[in-house]
């Protein structure tokens, strides 16, 4: 079957894997739009595979909530709701204030240097939207490995995939950028000062800011 597939076929090792891989970016770059249905005879034509791969990885995307299976309708991307938005921002601040505080507590100097290396970095992407949200997760993501709670990270991981279905992401309002920078400078400042308390508390209202502006 593979081996008549067009050039741009996906590799045959853990096909659905990589199917999985390529829905999720088109997701995220908004090729396939939230509430949109997801032609499945279309795209397994598309990426030169069959329909079984391409299902598999459906099954995956809906294990990580980014896509909605309806029996014998097929799946869609997910849609969020406002009350959507408002629960996972409020299971991501009491799972990354608690990690903060943590990395106050027990973080190394050079892992506390690295973290001070990605906030040097949003500093300077502060005017480039894109770049200072790919660095934005960065920063939170290396936060959450420097408190080395597997099971952590992997609930946050996943919660922030589906964040990305937001229309109405924080970041995406006038001036919020700033506001965030603001936010990262005075966490940033708790972390390297060994202050729990402090950098629970920012981190709390990092994500109670973003929400604020998500909702207006």
């Amino acid at each position: 079957m593979l081996a008549t597939a067009p050039d741009n076929a996906l590799a045959p090792r853990a096909l659905y894997q990589d199917v999985a891989e390529r829905l999720r970016k088109q997701i995220f770059d908004r090729v396939l739009e939230p509430g949109s249905w997801i032609d499945e005879q279309r795209l397994a034509l598309e990426f030169g595979i069959s329909r079984t791969p391409m299902r598999e990885a459906l099954k995956v995307l809906a294990a990580e909530g980014l896509v909605t299976m309806k029996v014998r309708r097929g799946a869609y991307v997910t849609e969020m709701s406002a009350t959507d938005v408002e629960q996972i921002y409020h299971l991501l601040a009491l799972l990354e204030s608690d990690a903060a505080g943590e990395v106050a507590r027990k973080a190394s100097a050079a892992q506390l240097s690295g973290l001070r290396l990605l906030h040097d970095r949003l500093e300077q992407a502060v005017n480039q939207r894109e770049t200072y949200f790919d660095l934005n997760e960065q920063f939170h993501m290396q936060l959450l490995a420097i408190d080395a709670n597997r099971w952590r990270m992997q609930i946050v991981a996943d919660l922030r995939k589906v964040m990305k279905l937001n229309r109405h992401h924080s970041l995406f309002k006038q001036g919020r950028l700033f506001e965030s920078l603001a936010e990262h400078r005075h966490l940033m400042l708790a972390l390297e000062a060994r202050d729990p308390s402090t950098a629970t508390r920012m981190m709390r209202a990092h994500f109670d800011n973003g929400l604020e502006a998500a909702a207006d």
